[in-house]
């Protein structure tokens, strides 16, 4: 049932192999009810949903303690596939959407997820300090920046500086010209399906 993520991670124990088999089964089942993934698109849940969120964690290994927050998270991505795969990180998911947001804490819920919180509302409301930021094509790098950088903590725990991780599609040449430090990485690089030949990993330090 998740063959393309166990491609990709071979590594994957018994516990994370089942929360992705119930991501992968109720993630269907919600979106009939509530629609947080487009309804032509959930056949390809696996691929350009879960999978892509994974490619942050081919982009880093992220350390245990460390804390990240999921802005704009929908539905759950990338957070909870990120919650999985890494159980002694801690993640919180934020949404303006109330709904999408109900169905990502009963999918963390019915998957054991006890690394995750969540926040319905604006991030702007959000005091806490934070690793790294992740997102998912919310809004432009530099925007997103601004919004977030005062979530962003000076405390070193990975092997990358403290920053904003977004996945992204694309030319990102105009959005990215007044962020020198940024490093935009092709998912291409690890995946091989058609889905991530525009796709990117990109990373902006806090402090650039």
């Amino acid at each position: 049932m998740i063959e393309t993520i166990e491609k990709y991670f071979p590594e994957l124990t018994e516990t994370q192999r089942a929360q992705f088999e119930t991501m992968m089964r109720l993630y269907p089942e919600w979106n009939a009810r509530i629609n947080v993934i487009s309804r032509r698109d959930i056949d390809n849940l696996e691929v350009n949903h879960i999978l892509h969120s994974l490619a942050i964690a081919k982009f880093i290994r992220f350390t245990p303690g460390t804390r990240v927050l999921d802005f704009g998270t929908g539905g759950g991505f990338p957070g909870l596939p990120l919650a999985v795969m890494f159980p002694e990180v801690s993640f919180h998911l934020v949404d303006r959407t109330g709904k999408k947001i109900r169905v990502a804490t009963e999918i963390a819920e019915a998957c054991g997820l006890r690394n995750v919180t969540f926040r319905h509302g604006d991030v702007a409301e959000c005091r806490d300090k934070f690793d790294f930021v992740v997102s998912r094509a919310v809004m432009p790098q530099p925007d997103l920046l601004k919004i977030c950088r005062r979530n962003i903590g000076t405390e070193q725990r990975n092997a990358l500086p403290n920053g904003l991780i977004t996945l992204k599609g694309g030319e990102l040449g105009q959005e990215l010209r007044g962020l020198r430090e940024s490093e935009v990485v092709a998912v291409n690089n690890w995946f091989g399906e058609e889905f991530f030949k525009e796709k990117s990993v990109v990373y902006t330090p806090a402090a650039g």
